[in-house]
């Protein structure tokens, strides 16, 4: 895996999530590769607005001023793969489709079921495979789950099959890692659950309504994703992500939510 050695700078306000959620997760699970910057590449000032651009005109300091989306605005960043631009100006996000059968595609392969088609995105920065969601079947982006965990080490497992999907009774979490397992995806059968600093890592700050790349991630809702990282303090919840915007959450178990599959690259 090639990946700079740029600094990560997420929120400050996002940070007591990220603690949480490490405290949360499986040690087997826990992020021990680079993190993805935020993606926003634009900057703010309080009596101007934003700009679609890191403005030098600008206060300095501010997020776009550092890491991996500052080197790839600047045209300094090399990557494996891609990763499209925000207001024209280019982000430190990394991504390249994989395959159906797990070979690495171009980057104008379209989603498809046959094993040549794109069914995965591999993050090149973190090293981690994504599934992609699709407008039908078992992968729908419409389909929800409650979330499940046998063992979840708070002695809650939560709410079996509290959401709307494919089968019926198959509708929560833990049953649906089963279900992508069992196709062979991407030709793993290693699939699971995110943790939540995983899932954050792939939002992109610098979007709303998704919050993440539209082309290596399509039929993204701008709506809560869960991870598999219980909320340490309430045993009835666990942590999701909003891609709405972004922001890390905790929702009751008993609710329904998106689910996205995650694996540990090659």
């Amino acid at each position: 895996m090639i990946s700079t050695a740029t600094p990560d700078f997420r929120p400050l306000a996002l940070l007591p999530w990220l603690a949480l959620a490490l405290c949360s997760a499986p040690a087997t699970q826990a992020q021990t590769r680079p993190l993805n910057d935020t993606g926003i590449t634009w900057s703010g000032h309080a009596t101007s607005g934003n700009a679609t651009t890191c403005d030098s005109g600008h206060p300095a300091g501010q997020d776009c001023h550092y890491g991996r989306d500052k080197a790839a605005a600047d045209g300094a960043l090399t990557k494996v793969g891609a990763s499209t631009p925000n207001n024209g100006v280019a982000n430190g996000f990394d991504y390249t489709k994989i395959a159906n059968n797990g070979s690495v595609l171009p980057a104008n392969a379209a989603l498809g079921s046959s094993p040549g088609d794109w069914a995965c995105t591999r993050d090149n920065v973190t090293g981690l495979i994504w599934e992609v969601k699709t407008t039908s079947g078992l992968r729908s982006q419409a389909h929800t789950y409650s979330w499940y965990m046998t063992g979840s080490p708070d002695g809650n497992a939560g709410t079996a099959s509290g959401g709307t999907c494919e089968t019926e009774g198959r509708c929560d979490t833990e049953k649906y890692v089963a279900d992508v397992n069992a196709t062979n995806l991407c030709g793993h059968t290693d699939w699971r659950m995110p943790t939540v600093k995983e899932l954050e890592g792939i939002a992109d700050l610098g979007r709303s309504n998704p919050a993440i790349d539209p082309t290596y991630f399509p039929n993204t809702p701008s709506s809560y994703v869960w991870s598999g990282s219980p909320n340490a303090g309430y045993s009835s919840y666990a942590w999701n992500v909003n891609f709405g915007y972004g922001n890390a959450n905790d929702g009751l178990r008993s609710s329904s939510s998106r689910v996205r599959l995650v694996r540990a690259g090659q």
